[in-house]
Protein backbone atom coordinates (compact mmCIF):
# COMPACT_ATOMS: atom_id res chain seq x y z
CA UNK A 1 0.00 0.00 0.00
CA UNK A 2 3.05 2.47 0.80
CA UNK A 3 4.63 1.42 -2.68
CA UNK A 4 1.32 2.93 -4.62
CA UNK A 5 0.96 6.10 -2.50
CA UNK A 6 4.97 6.71 -3.40
CA UNK A 7 3.95 6.15 -7.04
CA UNK A 8 0.59 8.15 -7.19
CA UNK A 9 2.85 11.13 -5.63
CA UNK A 10 5.10 10.57 -8.14
CA UNK A 11 3.20 10.89 -10.83
CA UNK A 12 1.46 13.82 -9.23
CA UNK A 13 4.31 15.74 -9.06
CA UNK A 14 5.71 14.70 -12.46
CA UNK A 15 2.34 15.87 -13.82
CA UNK A 16 2.74 19.25 -11.89
CA UNK A 17 5.85 19.99 -12.93
CA UNK A 18 5.12 19.10 -16.55
CA UNK A 19 2.31 22.05 -16.51
CA UNK A 20 4.58 24.56 -15.32
CA UNK A 21 3.86 28.03 -16.88
CA UNK A 22 7.47 28.95 -16.48
CA UNK A 23 9.48 27.22 -19.13
CA UNK A 24 11.83 26.07 -17.06
CA UNK A 25 15.08 23.22 -17.28
CA UNK A 26 16.57 21.34 -14.37
CA UNK A 27 14.07 24.08 -12.57
CA UNK A 28 15.96 27.06 -13.94
CA UNK A 29 14.00 29.44 -15.89
CA UNK A 30 15.53 30.52 -18.64
CA UNK A 31 18.34 28.09 -18.70
CA UNK A 32 20.20 30.74 -16.65
CA UNK A 33 19.76 33.90 -18.58
CA UNK A 34 19.63 37.02 -16.83
CA UNK A 35 16.24 38.56 -18.35
CA UNK A 36 16.77 42.04 -17.09
CA UNK A 37 20.16 42.30 -19.35
CA UNK A 38 18.03 42.09 -22.39
CA UNK A 39 16.54 45.42 -21.39
CA UNK A 40 19.68 46.90 -20.18
CA UNK A 41 22.08 45.86 -22.24
CA UNK A 42 20.44 44.96 -25.40
CA UNK A 43 21.68 41.53 -25.35
CA UNK A 44 21.41 37.96 -23.91
CA UNK A 45 23.91 37.45 -20.68
CA UNK A 46 24.33 34.27 -18.35
CA UNK A 47 23.49 34.73 -15.16
CA UNK A 48 24.68 33.67 -11.44
CA UNK A 49 23.89 31.28 -9.25
CA UNK A 50 25.29 33.99 -6.68
CA UNK A 51 22.23 36.18 -7.46
CA UNK A 52 19.02 34.16 -7.93
CA UNK A 53 15.47 34.47 -6.94
CA UNK A 54 12.74 31.84 -7.07
CA UNK A 55 9.57 32.86 -9.05
CA UNK A 56 6.50 31.26 -10.75
CA UNK A 57 8.21 27.46 -10.11
CA UNK A 58 11.60 28.64 -11.30
CA UNK A 59 14.88 30.28 -9.96
CA UNK A 60 16.23 32.90 -12.03
CA UNK A 61 19.60 34.30 -12.40
CA UNK A 62 20.82 37.52 -12.78
CA UNK A 63 24.26 39.09 -13.99
CA UNK A 64 25.03 41.48 -10.96
CA UNK A 65 22.80 42.27 -8.31
CA UNK A 66 21.35 45.51 -9.93
CA UNK A 67 19.77 42.81 -12.04
CA UNK A 68 18.55 40.79 -9.54
CA UNK A 69 17.28 43.83 -7.28
CA UNK A 70 15.15 45.15 -10.42
CA UNK A 71 13.85 41.54 -11.49
CA UNK A 72 12.54 41.22 -7.70
CA UNK A 73 10.73 44.64 -7.81
CA UNK A 74 8.79 43.66 -11.03
CA UNK A 75 9.51 40.64 -12.21
CA UNK A 76 6.42 41.25 -14.74
CA UNK A 77 8.27 44.11 -16.25
CA UNK A 78 11.46 41.47 -17.11
CA UNK A 79 10.21 38.37 -17.21
CA UNK A 80 9.35 36.63 -20.92
CA UNK A 81 5.79 36.76 -22.31
CA UNK A 82 4.32 33.50 -21.96
CA UNK A 83 6.30 32.03 -19.20
CA UNK A 84 9.67 31.81 -21.07
CA UNK A 85 8.46 29.62 -23.82
CA UNK A 86 8.30 29.99 -27.43
CA UNK A 87 6.50 32.93 -28.61
CA UNK A 88 6.01 31.61 -32.40
CA UNK A 89 4.61 28.04 -31.01
CA UNK A 90 2.48 29.95 -28.46
CA UNK A 91 1.17 31.70 -31.33
CA UNK A 92 0.43 28.61 -33.15
CA UNK A 93 -1.35 27.05 -30.27
CA UNK A 94 1.49 24.86 -28.64
CA UNK A 95 4.53 25.20 -25.91
CA UNK A 96 7.88 24.62 -27.69
CA UNK A 97 11.63 25.03 -25.47
CA UNK A 98 13.11 28.22 -26.37
CA UNK A 99 17.10 29.48 -26.85
CA UNK A 100 17.92 32.15 -24.79
CA UNK A 101 19.86 33.81 -28.20
CA UNK A 102 17.01 33.76 -30.20
CA UNK A 103 14.67 36.53 -28.63
CA UNK A 104 13.16 39.79 -29.09
CA UNK A 105 11.74 43.03 -26.96
CA UNK A 106 8.56 44.70 -29.23
CA UNK A 107 6.54 47.43 -27.56
CA UNK A 108 8.82 47.02 -23.89
CA UNK A 109 8.36 42.91 -23.72
CA UNK A 110 10.65 40.21 -23.90
CA UNK A 111 9.66 37.43 -26.31
CA UNK A 112 11.64 34.40 -26.67
CA UNK A 113 11.93 31.60 -29.48
CA UNK A 114 12.53 28.22 -30.36
CA UNK A 115 16.20 29.42 -32.59
CA UNK A 116 16.98 31.81 -34.43
CA UNK A 117 14.94 30.55 -37.90
CA UNK A 118 11.78 31.00 -35.68
CA UNK A 119 12.93 34.18 -34.23
CA UNK A 120 13.20 35.43 -38.12
CA UNK A 121 9.79 33.81 -38.36
CA UNK A 122 8.78 35.47 -35.63
CA UNK A 123 9.73 38.75 -36.51
CA UNK A 124 8.26 39.28 -40.15
CA UNK A 125 4.69 38.63 -38.59
CA UNK A 126 5.28 39.09 -34.75
CA UNK A 127 2.24 42.16 -34.50
CA UNK A 128 0.48 39.19 -35.91
CA UNK A 129 2.11 36.43 -33.95
CA UNK A 130 1.59 38.32 -30.56
CA UNK A 131 -2.41 38.67 -31.20
CA UNK A 132 -2.67 35.25 -31.65
CA UNK A 133 -0.17 34.26 -28.87
CA UNK A 134 -1.96 36.12 -26.48
CA UNK A 135 -5.42 34.55 -27.38
CA UNK A 136 -3.74 31.18 -27.08
CA UNK A 137 -1.58 31.76 -23.74
CA UNK A 138 -4.40 31.84 -21.28
CA UNK A 139 -5.56 28.14 -22.87
CA UNK A 140 -1.82 27.14 -23.02
CA UNK A 141 -0.57 28.18 -19.76
CA UNK A 142 -1.73 25.56 -17.48
CA UNK A 143 -1.30 22.77 -20.09
CA UNK A 144 2.20 19.75 -20.57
Amino acid sequence: MKYLALIFICISLTAKAQKSEIFVKDSVAVRGYDVVAYFTQSRPEKGSKEFSYEWKTGKWYFANKAHLDAFKANPEKYAPEYGGYCAYGTADGHKAPTDPEAWTIFDGKLYLNYNQKVMGIWRKGQADFIEKANKNWPLLKDKE
